[in-house]
């Protein structure tokens, strides 16, 4: 059965690896599976937290839509020290941190 937010290809000649992706599509990690078995492959993507989906054109639950992607930490702004090791004065509740 198809995984949501998994996509394979085919290179020729290529060993094959799993190669992780962040939502910026910049390369993470790269695992190589040449002495993986398929069932082992299945349960490591399993492990990383893709959904599997019943049918190709099955629905995906909301709090999967974007698995296996854990979401970015959020620092607060006493804990983000500014480039010269000062930190950021703080801000209203309300403010954008970008504005």
């Amino acid at each position: 059965p198809p995984s949501h937010n998994l996509e394979m290809k085919h290179l020729p000649g290529a060993d094959p690896e799993l190669v992780l992706l962040n939502h910026r599509y910049e390369e993470l990690e790269r695992i190589p599976l040449s002495d993986m078995t398929r069932e082992e492959i299945n349960q490591l993507v399993q492990e990383l937290g893709f959904y599997r989906k019943e049918t190709p054109d099955a629905l995906v639950p909301e709090e999967f839509q974007f698995a296996p992607a854990r979401p970015l930490p959020t620092l607060l702004p006493h804990q983000a020290p500014a480039a010269d090791g000062k930190t950021p004065p703080e801000r209203d509740e309300g403010e954008h941190p970008d504005l």
